[in-house]
């Protein structure tokens, strides 16, 4: 590929960076999307695998507010939740879905045409729109999808980003392994780092790329440590990287954890039960796990009507296991699912260094804290990337740089399953002081970590993934350190 120009270049195809690139479309700006390529059939954003939904108050229900939704928010987050920028996003949703149902997403509705709400983890009351019943990130990653394409003034090209290229102090544009593309923005919209953990809910170019590019570029990285893991990952014996994802709308519909002796797990754990905050959740079937000696806990979902019709996506993947959701309990356990700290921006996507924005799970906004409140993902990510591209239509006019210099990540790596071991091991749900110390200075051992020029794909994730887990290992023990209790 040879060097190319556009107003927008996003690194990242999934709703908040194809959220951008469609509204910068329509606003009149060229736009260049890098997109992560993928095995054949294998969705390569997490937007696409997201399943309960979009957290959004229903202007019309007296019974909700946006003040509410912020309280769920700070009770899931705790104080590291920004409260202006929490309240500031949530406020925005009801337009940026209104948006995205413009472009041809389909929620489901009742026989009235009024979206269906149900009930996720930490909210007090139902305000979860969803789409096919457990399929809302197909549908919104559908119809993005269609929406770039229709856009004339908006390419879509697979590339991985190697560099970002700047001058003087300001983002110019991206080097990938095909060639450069300069932009008078560049948007990074690259997703999490499940991959960092032996298990996780992500697809597999979830390496923490967007990270290390923006801490090579001298963005704040913050709050790493506050990796979430979703409490209720389909287990299967001996399996490792991406696994299924079993809803947190099927507790919603009433499903239960027991335990492998039939207890039931949440019981006197927490006033929501079943549906208390994931942190919560997932520390819990982790303890259970432990007093049992059983490598899972179960989901009970036999006492949901028809649980096959409302929850497709996770019937068919129980099902692929040998199960049926309707008559067996669901073997789960936590797994690695979303990274609430990133690369800090403010309220307009904008980083510390002048041309970068990050939107997505990629960014810290404030929203999350420590906790992120459930189906808040996809909400922020629409807000935050139509707000970018509002940014971007102030940023046109910038000549392309005659002496654009690259800056890259550093390259040196762990091999990926002793890295995703270690992680696991003392980083995941569980941390301790001494623990983490133990990692980092594995981190640091060049036995373990190789120090040499990445000359593949692989080797650049892995040397992401690398430089993210030295710098969540630094931030978690510090934050331990500081704190009588860690929340994960």
């Amino acid at each position: 590929m040879t060097a190319r120009r556009a107003d927008l270049v996003v690194v990242g195809a999934g709703v908040a960076g194809l959220t951008a690139a469609v509204a910068a479309a329509d606003a009149g700006l060229t736009v260049t999307v890098l997109y992560k390529p993928s095995p054949a059939g294998a969705p390569s954003t997490s937007t696409a695998y997201a399943q309960g939904g979009i957290a959004v108050v229903d202007p019309t229900d007296p019974d909700d507010s946006v003040d509410r939704h912020v309280a769920d928010t700070v009770a899931a987050g705790g104080p590291l939740v920004d409260v202006v920028a929490t309240r500031s996003i949530l406020a925005d949703g009801p337009a940026a879905v209104d948006r995205l149902i413009s472009w041809g997403a389909v929620f489901d509705a009742g026989a009235s045409g009024a979206l269906t709400r149900t009930r996720e983890g930490g909210h007090g009351l139902s305000r979860i729109i969803h789409a096919g019943g457990d399929a809302t990130g197909a549908e919104v990653q559908r119809a993005l999808t269609a929406a770039a394409r229709d856009r004339p003034a908006l390419t879509a090209l697979p590339g991985r980003a190697v560099a970002l290229l700047a001058e003087g102090d300001r983002v110019a544009g991206v080097r990938t392994e095909a060639g450069d593309v300069f932009g008078d923005t560049v948007l990074l919209a690259t997703g999490g780092t499940g991959h960092l953990f032996a298990s996780t809910t992500n697809p597999l170019g979830a390496t923490g790329d967007g990270i290390a590019l923006a801490a090579a570029a001298g963005a704040d990285v913050r709050e790493l440590e506050y990796v979430q893991f979703h409490p209720t990952m389909l287990y299967t014996a001996g399996a490792r990287g991406r696994r299924p994802l079993i809803s947190e709308a099927v507790r919603g519909e009433g499903a239960s954890l027991v335990d492998a002796e039939g207890n039931a797990v949440m019981a006197g754990v927490h006033p929501q039960g079943d549906l208390a905050p994931r942190d919560v959740v997932a520390r819990a079937v982790t303890d259970a796990m432990e007093r049992t000696g059983a490598p899972c806990v179960y989901l009970d979902a036999r006492g949901i009507a028809d649980v096959a019709r409302r929850f497709p996506t996770v019937t068919a993947a129980v099902r692929e296991a040998g199960l049926d959701p309707q008559t067996d309990l669901i073997p789960v356990l936590p797994g690695a699912h979303y990274l609430c700290g990133g690369v800090v921006t403010d309220l307009h996507g904008a980083t510390a260094v002048p041309g970068l924005y990050a939107a997505g799970e990629v960014a810290r906004t404030g929203l999350h804290g420590a906790n992120r409140l459930a189906s808040n993902s996809l909400l922020e990510a629409l807000v935050m990337g139509l707000r970018v591209a509002d940014a971007a239509k102030g940023a046109v006019g910038h000549p392309v740089p005659s002496g654009a210099r690259a800056i890259a990540p550093p390259e040196a790596r762990a091999g990926r399953e002793a890295l995703q071991d270690a992680m696991t091991r003392f980083c995941g749900v569980r941390r301790t002081a001494d623990g983490l110390a133990e990692l980092g200075a594995l981190l640091a051992d060049p036995a373990f970590v190789r120090d040499a020029p990445a000359l593949s794909s692989r080797d650049r994730e892995d040397a992401a993934l690398t430089a993210v887990a030295r710098a969540m290992a630094a931030q978690a023990l510090a934050r331990v350190e500081s704190e009588t209790e860690v929340v994960a």
